[in-house]
């Protein structure tokens, strides 16, 4: 210890003498907050690199309670890959910090309570230096949630947001839920690369499963509307029920040029005719 510290040379000595009695105990009390998610060998490991790099930090760090000091790098490695672990497998942040804070009580019952002697002195920032551990992990178990929850949301927005080919030179984005700023821009680019991998030059937009339009969302699908334009393919909205209708009218909502139709068979139906396609109505049918 670079200072010569005797509490924390003292500390040191009991963590090095009593490493494995500490871990077993460790990985004991650890074990009921993974609830049978992780396995007691992968724990042990787990938590056995960890003690071993808290042990080296408070041995070489300048300050032994200072989790930020360089001496604690791999241990805040290791911190940092156990939180993003419990993050992605569903832990939440109570059994991810209270496994690591079992260590306080474990090193606790082994320091010589008798009176403020150096080993407990040593404790009191071994103490510190496992509340930083707690802090530490909390930060980034939270970021590390955060990301899980965006990875999540974007897959979510891949999958809501198809484009099917209907025939040749014709392909569809059939729309479910609300339209906002961030799916309007998923949809503008898997539509657009729709027509470049097929080369089709007529697109279908269906909104029956869009449960309101209002200027807002008018807007987004003009936008998609217009960048499809700019890669030469024709429009057409379907899906635009009585209620909709009523709503862009009250709204004074002008979709201009774009050809709007009452269903997805109606559009294709437009869409085919457009491409020479002859396209016979369905015949109506008997009543027996």
């Amino acid at each position: 210890m670079p200072d010569g510290d005797v509490n924390g040379a003292r500390l040191v000595e009991l963590l090095t003498a009593r490493r494995e009695q500490l871990v077993t105990e460790w990985v004991a009390k650890a074990v009921p907050t993974v609830r049978g998610r992780l396995g007691e060998l992968e724990l042990r490991q787990e938590l056995g690199e960890l003690y071993e790099a808290l042990l080296g930090g408070v041995r070489d760090a300048r300050n032994p309670s200072d989790l930020h000091d360089d001496a604690f790098g791999e241990a805040r490695a290791l911190l940092a890959e156990i939180s993003r672990s419990r993050a992605r497998h569903g832990f939440t942040p109570w059994e991810t910090a209270v496994g690591l804070f079992a260590l306080k009580d474990v090193v606790l019952t082994a320091v010589d309570p008798g009176g403020m002697n150096a080993e407990y002195l040593a404790f009191l920032d071994f103490s510190r230096l496992l509340d930083a551990v707690g802090l530490f992990t909390f930060e980034t178990y939270t970021r590390a949630r955060e990301q899980v929850i965006n990875d999540q949301a974007e897959q979510l927005l891949e999958l809501a947001t198809p484009v099917v080919k209907l025939w040749e030179g014709v392909v569809a984005v059939p729309l479910v839920g609300t339209l906002d700023s961030a799916r309007t821009q998923v949809v503008m680019e898997k539509l657009l690369q729709a027509l470049v991998d097929t080369g089709s030059e007529h697109a279908i937009i269906d909104i029956t499963g869009v449960p309101a339009v209002d200027t807002q969302v008018a807007q987004h699908l003009l936008k998609t509307v217009v960048a499809a334009r700019l890669m030469g393919a024709e429009c057409i909205v379907s899906g635009i029920r009585p209620q909709i209708a009523q709503t862009i009218v009250a709204l004074g909502i002008e979709f201009g040029d774009i050809v709007t139709k009452a269903s997805l068979a109606d559009a294709l139906r437009h869409a085919l005719r457009s491409t020479g396609v002859q396209v016979d109505a369905p015949a109506p049918s008997l009543e027996a």
